[in-house]
């Protein structure tokens, strides 16, 4: 996923100018301050927000520190990275656990946010970290919400409470008590929304509110409106004193305005953000590793955290294995593959690599399609010619291809390339002390 894009590709370009200047003077700064400042109300910040954190980079930016470094242009990069940590929320804030479970979740927000979707990918990610939840249609106004919420409780294979269109305090009411017998210690209530924030909506809200008073009150909103997001997240914050914001389609044509103003406004962190369509396309939100990819610095550490979820520990150790042996098969190559489709689409796995590594990578134009094609070659060979690919003849070579709906040069392109990676971890492992995993 490339983030925020144009304010990433605007910040880089005012930095390049700065490195290239030595010594900064304070006219060289406030020019690339005022850069900055134009940069983020483009990105659609908070006009307020933005005036703020130019007036705490420009006071640090133009302290001694920086005008007498030998690398001025490093230490404003520096400044502007915590400062955007602090304008995201500094850490990352989890979610509150009630002592007593079950732990109730109330999830709101206006139509079209992804607050219904949203409940199923909270669910998905708190039964992965070993909770036990239960998902109640509380949303008895949307036509088809309360089915809506059952096919994505199915995708999760949570279940899910409903009592059709019945008061929907009663509901969740009754929910709590299900979970209480069932041993379930999360309920995640789905909420009402509407087109626009109005009375009844909010009356609703505040008498499920006051009625289990929430562990969690997440409003959920759309970041791709921008400052919209943050006119909601503020009102919503005034009636119910929301305790978090989940940011959903973080994965869409966002410009960022409403990541970078929220927690500035309404003073709430944005706990989780949606980064997908998939019911596993939630992520915690963490302030650091959102500043380091706006700034092009990657985030290899969420890339790690996907590579957790999908890659067990005795498969690090057969591939590592296989690397030090130099014995690595065809099958080991389609086991890769099938890991890196699980962790998402490989494209937005190269913008999490820093910018440096993943614009390299990019000039290889990453073909999905190649990908598809290579595991179909593959799955039509032998066990013994995934294993052994040296043993694969014209003859092979033909029916493989026929097996896989190819053509000869695919399979020639792909055992040369297996080749050809090979041989480059026979050279990397000759090197002076061998290599590490």
């Amino acid at each position: 996923m490339s983030l925020f894009p144009n304010l990433s590709e605007r910040l880089a370009h005012i930095f390049s100018k700065l490195s290239g200047r030595g010594k900064l003077t304070a006219v060289e700064i406030k020019e690339a301050m005022r850069e900055i400042r134009v940069a983020l109300l483009e990105a659609d910040v908070n006009y307020l927000v933005a005036k703020d954190f130019i007036a705490k980079i420009s006071e640090k930016a133009l302290g001694n520190e920086v005008m007498q470094s030998l690398t001025p242009a490093q230490q404003v990069i520096k400044i502007v990275n915590e400062e955007l940590i602090e304008l995201l929320g500094s850490n990352n804030s989890k979610l509150k656990i009630d002592p007593k479970p079950p732990t109730v979740i109330m999830l709101c927000g206006l139509q079209g946010a992804g607050k219904t979707s949203m409940c199923g990918k909270l669910g998905a990610y708190l039964k992965k970290t070993g909770k036990k939840p239960l998902l109640v249609a509380c949303d008895i106004y949307r036509p088809a919400a309360i089915n809506q919420l059952q096919v994505v409780g199915k995708q999760a294979n949570i279940e899910v409470f409903e009592r059709g269109l019945q008061n929907p305090v009663k509901t969740a009411k009754q929910a709590v008590e299900h979970a209480l017998k069932q041993g379930l210690d999360t309920v995640i209530i789905d909420t009402a929304g509407r087109l626009h924030i109005n009375t009844e909506l909010m009356n609703e809200l505040v008498s499920i509110k006051k009625e289990f008073q929430p562990a969690e009150i997440l409003l959920v909103v759309d970041a791709m409106t921008g400052q919209d997001a943050v006119t909601v997240a503020e009102e919503f914050n005034k009636q119910l004193d929301i305790t978090g914001v989940v940011l959903s389609k973080l994965d869409g044509d966002t410009r960022g305005g409403a990541a970078l103003s929220i927690k500035s406004i309404t003073g709430k962190p944005i706990k989780f953000t949606g980064v997908g369509e998939k019911i596993g396309d939630i992520e915690p939100f963490y302030p650091e590793r959102i500043a380091s990819r706006i700034l092009g610095m990657g985030d290899v550490l969420t890339l790690i955290d996907k590579a957790k979820d999908v890659v067990s520990e005795e498969q690090a150790k057969k591939l590592e294995k296989s690397f030090r042996e130099n014995s690595f098969t065809f099958e080991d190559y389609l086991s890769q593959i099938e890991n890196v489709n699980k962790m998402g689409n490989i494209k937005d796995i190269v913008q999490m690599l820093p910018s440096n590594i993943s614009s390299k990578l990019k000039t290889y134009d990453v073909d999905e399609n190649e990908i598809k094609r290579n595991k179909a070659i593959i799955q039509s060979m032998t066990i013994k010619e995934r294993r052994h690919p040296e043993i694969i003849k014209g003859s092979q070579r033909q029916r493989i291809a026929k097996g896989s709906g190819t053509k000869i040069q695919d399979v020639n392109s792909l055992l040369k390339k297996f080749e050809q990676s090979k041989e480059m971890m026979r050279q990397f492992k000759n090197k002076k002390g061998g290599f590490k995993i």
